[in-house]
């Protein structure tokens, strides 16, 4: 296998494009995860991007994105937390468990707005 190719998919369509200015396109269908479980970092940290949009947007309001953020932060601490303290994972389950119920309910909110 050449260097330029891994796993039939050379580099060109592994890479995203880059824009000027240094930002990279990630193709993403324009589609956004349902009710992604919180199960890894990078969940967690869409959950916080979804946020900030929803607050630009004025879907929420800076409280509830306080909120939101204070959680995350929390979240990921406790996610460095476990992996040199496996035995915190309840804990971790437990802050994630809070994190989504919150955020079901901000998209609970958000929808109401869009319908009325």
């Amino acid at each position: 296998m050449s260097s330029q190719q891994h796993e039939g998919i050379s580099t060109s369509e592994q890479s995203p494009a880059r824009l000027p200015g240094g930002l990279r396109v990630i193709q993403g269908g324009g589609q956004r995860r349902q009710d992604e479980p919180l199960a890894s970092r990078d969940a967690v940290a869409r959950v916080l991007m979804e946020a900030g949009v929803d607050l630009l947007l004025r879907r929420i309001s800076s409280a509830r994105a306080e909120e939101i953020e204070r959680k995350v932060d929390r979240v990921l601490d406790l996610f460095d937390r476990v992996d040199a303290a496996p035995v915190l994972m309840p804990v971790l389950r437990r802050h994630l468990d809070e994190l989504e119920a919150l955020m079901r309910e901000t998209r609970q909110v958000c929808a109401a707005r869009r319908r009325g």
